[in-house]
């Protein structure tokens, strides 16, 4: 039984008369609230369904991990409505890479406008007849989460933040159609209005939203079911999907719905994509002071800052901004869809350069653009109308890249989390300086940390681009790789200056990882010396080339360490250069406020 949800306004029958489901003479819902779901939002009471599991039930103490969107998905679940043409492109690109639920009500009608525009649905493309009120799945559809990180799957069921009855019970309906458990925040005291597109996961934890989640959820809130302190949201968000920290940013100015895949992307554990307008227009300011937030307070899961790649933010067909009245034309609005990315495009103009953009951040992922000036006035685009379901036996391998800094005689590092429920056979780490030569082997080992795996990639000399990628193949049977797309896809670096490999001897000093980094305040440069002895320089050097020395002297075997004050110098990206009678090596490092 499908979860219902009950109105107290006699009126609701009036507006969902208008509510578009398969016809599209019918006025679309926009994303954001209608005048008259603003007057209906207070008595919006939605009630637990039969179809979901409490956590009570469930055997066993371990915790859930909400997916990245990068990860390898089984499906991807469209509600076939309004803006069919965009449907049809991405059912299109999707359904190469993974299953395409679509969700309807009348599939005969769907396999006809498919098969008219061309598109093959006989594979790969599945049915779903049931009810639905808006096109914005990502809002409203279920998300995927893990126990005891890749055990069971499991979908979680938000209260949506709007009162469309038909979309919020669609979670449960997509979970009995997959057979998967639904776990719902629907009754107190775990109570959560929340929406997809607030949301996104670096899959080891990190959670990010705007504060639109707390004015949902919080004293004052639009519903009348939902008044939780920051901590209570945050507890419900540990309890069901596993996040923590939670990273909440400020509402942009300009944006309706405050939703922030409408402005910046994770695409992998360390890379945001960002949304830039030209300075001081828009809601570039308010975006770049979430960045800075970002950077300066949080770091990935390695301990290392994020990566931040730009993508433009254009002005509109009329040559609008958004604080001009102008459509929210956005390139951060894509989807990932295993080895395919389908990112909105608008107008030649921009989108080559956004297409560029994407295809550098992803190599090896197969780029397409999909036109979204139809349906961007509506606050939307493609990441809003998709909705990814993971795989139900996911082999998870986690890496953070290396900078070619060279913290080891035997060569460059290269560490993996790697996870199996059966167990993990074998890791390999594949490396090569021409990817047309093709790419060496090395077996990787276990670290001693749990799940973890490493190997070397021998020593190079500098201004050589490495290319490297992972394997693993889980005790079942099962493989995969990371990037998923290798070898077609895969990490880079080019060898620093210092690391070239008459300048690193076994048995010679080695320059620790300085901590913290990024660095604000007190910060500590490990040496290992080993058996050296002699004259030792630790210098610090800026964008621009300028050095500053932090210690100059004799040293002897053992250990040091270098302390500096980081406030002492300005923020941006250094370099920690130790210099000795045995070579150079360095370590990038980034300060901030």
């Amino acid at each position: 039984m499908i979860r219902q949800t009950v109105f107290l306004f006699s009126s609701l029958s009036v507006l969902f008369a208008s509510t578009l489901s398969a016809q599209q003479d019918v006025k679309p819902l926009p994303r954001f609230l209608t005048q008259e779901e603003l007057k209906l939002a207070k008595s919006y009471q939605p009630q637990q369904s039969e179809g979901t599991v409490t956590l009570s039930s469930l055997s066993g103490n371990e915790g859930f991990r909400s997916m990245a969107e990068w990860e390898e998905l089984q499906a991807v679940v469209i509600t076939w409505t309004s803006f069919t043409a965009i449907l049809a492109e991405i059912v299109r690109a999707v359904k190469n890479e993974c299953e395409v639920v679509i969700v309807c009500t009348n599939k005969a009608s769907v396999q006809s406008y498919l098969t008219g525009k061309g598109v093959d649905w006989s594979t790969n493309v599945s049915f779903l007849e049931g009810g639905f009120n808006s096109i914005w799945v990502r809002d409203y559809g279920p998300n995927s989460v893990y126990r005891n990180d890749v055990d069971s799957l499991y979908l979680v069921d938000w209260i949506y933040n709007r009162p469309r009855p038909k979309d919020d019970a669609l979670p449960v309906l997509v979970g009995n159609f997959m057979n998967l458990p639904v776990l719902a925040t629907t009754t107190a005291p775990e109570d959560l209005v929340h929406t997809g597109g607030n949301f996104m996961s670096d899959g080891l934890g990190t959670g990010f939203s705007s504060y639109l989640v707390m004015e949902e959820n919080g004293p004052n809130n639009n519903y009348g079911f939902s008044n939780h302190s920051e901590e209570e949201v945050d507890e419900i968000m540990y309890t069901y999907m596993g996040i923590d920290p939670y990273v909440k940013m400020t509402n942009l100015p300009f944006d309706l719905i405050h939703h922030i895949d409408m402005h910046m992307k994770l695409i992998d554990e360390e890379t945001l994509i960002v949304g830039e307008y030209p300075q001081g227009v828009a809601d570039g300011p308010q975006i770049e002071a979430n960045l800075q937030y970002i950077l300066n307070n949080f770091t990935t899961k390695s301990g290392a800052p994020f990566r931040v790649i730009r993508v433009p933010m254009p002005p509109d067909a009329q040559g609008k901004f958004p604080h001009q009245g102008g459509d929210y034309w956005t390139y951060a609005n894509a989807l990932i869809a295993n080895r395919t990315v389908i990112v909105p495009t608008y107008s030649l103009e921009y989108d080559t350069t956004a297409l560029r953009i994407w295809r550098e951040a992803m190599p090896g992922y197969t780029v397409t653009g999909i036109n979204c000036q139809a349906i961007i006035p509506l606050s939307g685009a493609l990441h809003c109308i998709t909705k990814e379901v993971g795989v139900n036996d996911p082999l998870r391998i986690v890496h953070h890249r290396i900078d070619g800094t060279l913290s080891s005689p035997d060569g460059y590092e290269v560490d993996a989390l790697v996870q199996h429920r059966s167990g993990i056979l074998s890791s390999t780490l594949y490396y090569s300086t021409d990817t047309f030569a093709g790419y060496t082997a090395l077996p990787m080992s276990a670290t001693g940390e749990v799940d973890h795996y490493h190997a070397y990639i021998p020593v190079f000399t500098e201004d050589v681009e490495v290319f490297y990628y992972i394997t693993a193949e889980a005790i079942s049977g099962k493989t995969q790789q990371r990037p998923m797309t290798a070898p077609h896809g895969y990490w880079s670096f080019i060898v620093p200056a210092s690391t070239s490999l008459n300048e690193v001897e076994k048995n010679g000093p080695t320059l620790g990882s300085v901590f913290p980094n990024p660095a604000h305040a007190m910060t500590c440069i490990p040496i290992n010396l080993s058996d050296y002895q002699g004259n030792l320089e630790v210098s610090l050097i800026d964008i621009m080339g300028r050095q500053s020395v932090l210690f100059s002297g004799e040293v002897f075997q053992g250990d040091k360490k270098v302390f500096f004050n980081a406030q002492n110098f300005a923020s941006g990206a250094y370099q920690v250069i130790m210099t000795t009678e045995k070579g150079r090596q360095l370590q990038n490092l980034v300060i901030q406020p």
